[in-house]
């Protein structure tokens, strides 16, 4: 494994971690491009977090640092989204889904940190499921941020029921992943 720092998918993943306050920023100003340029800088940063995976795997650039700071950058980055768009449409028809991700991730992460303590970290790694809730959850939230019609298309209304699927696989690999770790909990 290579120790390097600054490599760049170390550098990729904190470029991610510095576009929040961007988004922040993009999407509080008043006028029509501030949503739309969030939205922009927030999709942005959801493809850096495939590519940094990419690069440090295929160029052999993985880290103890970037295996840590990777999952920290997507959590900030998707925890800030979800504050904004939570003030932006203070309903609980928004809160409800940002609550149930929130809650999700401070489960599963807790539930792998501990796991890793007790050696059995390899019961709670990452499932296809939730790369699929990853993948579904950063379109939702996109489409969320830009808020607007495109070519007519009710981008705000899809980006909401995305939101929703992508809650219900947000519960779906929790459940998974606390299924897998029952056995060691139960021990426990």
């Amino acid at each position: 494994m290579n120790r390097r720092l600054l490599n760049l998918p170390n550098v990729l993943t904190l470029a991610r971690i510095g576009a929040i306050p961007l988004v922040v920023v993009c999407y509080s100003l008043p006028g029509p491009w501030g949503r739309p340029a969030a939205a922009a800088l927030f999709l942005v940063s959801s493809i850096t977090d495939w590519l940094d995976g990419y690069i440090a795997r295929r160029l052999g650039q993985t880290s103890l640092f970037g295996q840590f700071l990777d999952p920290v950058a997507d959590k900030l980055i998707v925890a800030a989204a979800l504050l904004l768009l939570v003030q932006g449409h203070p309903h609980s028809y928004m809160a409800v889904p940002a609550i149930i991700i929130v809650g999700r991730e401070i489960t599963v992460s807790a539930l792998r940190e501990w796991m890793a303590e007790i050696g059995e970290r390899a019961q709670v790694a990452v499932s296809g499921i939730g790369k699929l809730k990853t993948t579904l959850q950063m379109i939702a939230i996109t489409l969320l941020l830009y808020e607007h019609k495109l070519l007519g298309l009710p981008v705000y209304e899809t980006g909401v029921a995305c939101f929703y699927v992508a809650a219900g696989l947000t519960l779906w690999s929790m459940l998974l992943y606390l299924k897998a770790a029952w056995p060691s909990l139960r021990q426990a």
